[in-house]
């Protein structure tokens, strides 16, 4: 339960970002944004690690065992923010949070397909079925926009 809960945490804390980020990049610059977010977490993620046990763990590191692609992270994490910033004012948190989502299940699914030669049934077609809903959403808010009720859930 515990688990689940910290993944909603994150979920949420993931939205709270995306409109900070926007924020600053609005009123700094995109990139000039995206480069402050970086150097915040690794302001916060330099004094966890001093203040924890895990600083003295860093002979990995050092030892030249990790693959290159393991520091790959950090790039996409950079276009992650960089994306995110740009796309928040154009579009609702509610249909931005969506279409991560959908990029994230299709990711998932590729990802399993091509590193574990697994090719999930349940959740091609869950995949599936949120893009159905989420077009159905869409839909929706584009008939009442048109019907003249005033939707701020549209995407331009």
């Amino acid at each position: 339960m515990l688990y689940i809960l910290l993944s909603v945490l994150a979920g949420v804390s993931i939205v709270i970002s995306r409109v900070i980020n926007s924020n600053l990049s609005k009123k700094i610059g995109l990139f000039q944004g995206t480069f402050f977010n970086y150097l915040t977490g690794l302001s916060f993620s330099t004094i966890i690690l001093v203040i924890s046990n895990y600083g003295s763990n860093t002979n990995a590191i050092f030892s030249g065992n990790i693959p290159f692609q393991a520091y790959l992270g950090g790039f996409l994490g950079v276009l992650f923010v960089a994306f995110s910033s740009y796309i928040t004012p154009k579009m609702s948190a509610f249909y931005l949070t969506l279409f991560t989502f959908v990029g994230q299940l299709l990711g998932g699914i590729i990802i399993d397909y091509f590193s574990l030669n697994i090719l999930s049934t349940g959740k091609f077609v869950g995949g599936i079925l949120v893009l159905i809903g989420l077009a159905y959403n869409l839909f929706v808010d584009k008939r009442s926009e048109i019907d003249g009720n005033v939707s701020t859930s549209s995407v331009e």
